[in-house]
């Protein structure tokens, strides 16, 4: 399995629109073949930070996953209004 866990740094100005994008991402990433799980998380203490933590079977239901639509849409929003951090992990 493979665990990514992906901390966003958003400005106040772009928040609303980079969370609705994390959570039409979520909600359709679950759908996936292959997808174990797939949340998003606001900070408690940092209203500037999401975390996006996901967990795939295989790195072929990963690499589908990341040539699907919505990941190609949303993450086009992500990577143009934040800073993005991803922690990858094998197990």
């Amino acid at each position: 399995m493979i665990r990514l866990n992906v901390f966003i740094s958003v400005e106040e100005v772009h928040r609303t629109s980079v969370l609705n994008a994390a959570k039409e991402l979520t909600a359709s990433s679950v759908k996936e073949d292959g997808c174990i799980a797939y949340d998003v998380f606001e900070s408690a203490t940092r209203p500037n930070v999401l975390l996006i933590c996901e967990t795939w079977k295989d790195s072929e239901a990963l690499s589908s996953h990341e040539k699907g639509a919505s990941f190609i849409k949303n993450m086009a929003i992500l990577q143009e209004f934040t800073t993005i951090k991803l922690e990858k992990f094998n197990f």
